[in-house]
């Protein structure tokens, strides 16, 4: 027997076939149906990201700190001003002093966080409560899914995966150089490399593990066997998007304790140890 919600409540019959409208939410009388812990899953992810959010804000907008030769902070790079410490990018406009260099570009590494598929379900289920899990009843009385500002905006999501690429490839590239002593001098190798080049390897996993990734790989293909390139890229993809959600926590972390490692560097915290 097909279950109805009480009248006045705006929900729709799960299941009805008269041609109605399809069905939002599924509509439960109790607040909650588990007898489980199941607030402290959405509690600990949001905890998690609101500090994250807090660290990398003052970090951004703090505008020092982030180099220390060779390393530079993963927030602060590509640095692309002529106000940037080091000399790790090429520098390609002057911007006002006042403005951190970070600004310019986390905007692209954000964008691709806040619309990942991942982070979607963290987010909604954590601050949106929509809904914080499984048989919970979710206090909101409507359900528009994407289809209205601000959600609207998750449509760019494969735009920001294209530019976090580029930004991969410059975290490489940092890392690369992070093979250098103070002097410039290449053929060393400190913790501060490893730990930008474990950083730069969890971030590229992160972006190709992304369901957009595997659908650019292997999507818009009525018949694979005529594309055998594209089907293993196609697999690899998709056994990486088996762990989107590790990749997605890893690299968070990541990040940020590359970001930190350099600032316990350029305050003098803190000497960098060399392996040779």
């Amino acid at each position: 027997m097909t279950a109805t919600a009480p009248r006045g409540t705006g929900a729709v019959t799960p299941g009805r076939g008269d041609g109605g409208p399809p069905p939002r939410r599924a509509w439960i009388a109790a607040r909650t149906l588990r007898t489980d812990r199941w607030w402290l899953q959405p509690l600990l992810t949001a905890v998690a990201l609101v500090l994250f959010i807090i660290y990398a804000t003052f970090r951004a907008f703090q505008n020092a700190y982030y180099f220390s030769e060779p390393y530079i902070s993963p927030f602060y790079s590509p640095c692309i001003t002529t106000a940037c410490e080091g000399d790790t990018f090429p520098e390609l406009f002057t911007g006002p002093t006042w403005i951190s260099p970070a600004l310019y570009i986390l905007v692209f590494p954000l964008g691709i966080r806040l619309t990942c598929y991942y982070y979607r379900k963290a987010y909604y289920r954590s601050f949106w409560l929509s809904p914080p899990a499984c048989a919970v009843a979710e206090p909101h009385r409507r359900y528009t899914g994407e289809t209205r500002l601000p959600l609207l905006g998750q449509n760019i999501h494969r735009y920001a995966l294209y530019a976090a690429l580029v930004i991969n490839v410059i975290l490489f590239y940092d890392a690369v150089l992070a093979f250098r002593d103070e002097t410039g001098e290449w053929g060393h190798m400190g913790l501060g490399t490893l730990i930008l080049l474990v950083n730069a390897v969890l971030l590229f996993l992160y972006s190709l593990s992304c369901h957009s990734c595997r659908h650019i790989v292997g999507g818009r293909i009525n018949n694979f066997s005529k594309h055998p390139l594209r089907y293993k890229a196609w697999g690899l993809v998709s056994r990486l998007n088996g762990r989107h959600m590790q990749f997605a926590w890893a690299s968070l972390f990541t990040v940020a304790f590359a970001d930190f490692y350099v600032f316990l560097l350029a305050t003098g915290t803190i000497s960098d140890f060399r392996f040779f």
